[in-house]
């Protein structure tokens, strides 16, 4: 059992009407999870009711579900959740290279907007699928969600600067060996192709100098975040799945406001909340 943090004193930054957490991810009770452990939650079950306590705390309005990896390319929990939070809530699935038209657009129908690369432990859906799920991703006006050891973005680069759908490279590229001036490099070469987005989330998962400040991922985060301050979306990353102790849960409030003084400025830090991801999601103006 763990006891969730969903509450506290608000976030010193000011928040703007409409913004969006662009990352978490969220249950509800009756959907099988895999059988080896991988992606589960820790109990109890962190549900929809559960994250409307964290959204009225941080001042959210919007948000972006993405599919968990304990839910494997199932996307049942995922839509029916979905359902639960109504017109506030778009939702990003892990989808197979064979999965047919007229799955997706039934998705498509239940508020899902996305599709998930995840090349690293537990990962449904990995990146010997990046080019197929990004043509079908591409076909049905969809964005995707793309997160790998970063390490190898140079030897990627080619094929993600391909892509032919927008996309978004996750949790701050999480390049797990550290960032060197090449892997910045290459990140402001793809966010420049036009279809390239950078999300700021999760920056405990990577981070080497580790917190409360992470300075090794604010140091990239700010390079970036000055680069194109409009290429940037920013997620929580509730609930957390990696704090499996009560101990280790962190402050969203805290989290919220380190990834925003990563910002050059105000405006740099509505366009994250607000502007970005509104119009990347499909959720249409504040």
């Amino acid at each position: 059992m763990i006891t969730r943090k969903l509450t506290g004193p608000a976030p010193l930054t000011a928040m703007p009407k409409g913004a969006v957490d662009t990352q978490m991810h969220m249950y509800l009770p009756g959907f099988a999870m895999r059988g080896d452990g991988l992606g589960r939650p820790a109990d109890p079950l962190p549900t929809p009711d559960m994250y409307r306590e964290t959204m009225r705390w941080l001042g959210l309005e919007s948000v972006v579900i993405t599919q968990g990896n304990a839910h494997g390319t199932d996307s049942a929990n995922l839509l029916a959740c979905l359902a639960k939070m109504g017109d506030c809530a778009r939702g990003v699935a892990a989808i197979s290279p064979d999965t047919p038209q007229a799955e997706i657009a039934r998705l498509s129908d239940g508020g899902i907007v996305g599709a998930r690369i995840m090349d690293l432990p537990g990962g449904a859906v990995g990146l010997d699928a990046l080019e197929a799920v990004d043509a079908i991703a591409a076909d049905a006006g969809w964005m995707m969600a793309v997160q790998f050891d970063g390490s190898a973005l140079a030897a990627l680069e080619p094929r993600l600067a391909a892509l032919k759908s927008r996309w978004v490279l996750d949790h701050h590229a999480k390049i797990l060996n550290g960032a060197t001036p090449a892997h910045i490099a290459v990140i402001k070469r793809l966010i420049d192709t036009g279809r390239c987005w950078f999300k700021f989330a999760a920056c405990y998962e990577s981070s080497r100098s580790g917190g409360p400040d992470f300075a090794d991922i604010g140091a990239v985060a700010r390079e970036i975040g000055a680069h194109a301050p409009e290429r940037i979306v920013w997620g929580t990353n509730w609930p957390h799945n990696a704090a499996q102790r009560s101990e280790d849960y962190p402050d969203d409030a805290d989290l919220l406001d380190l990834a925003m003084s990563w910002l050059p400025d105000d405006a740099a830090r509505r366009a994250a909340l607000v502007d970005t991801p509104r119009a990347l999601y499909g959720f249409g103006p504040a």
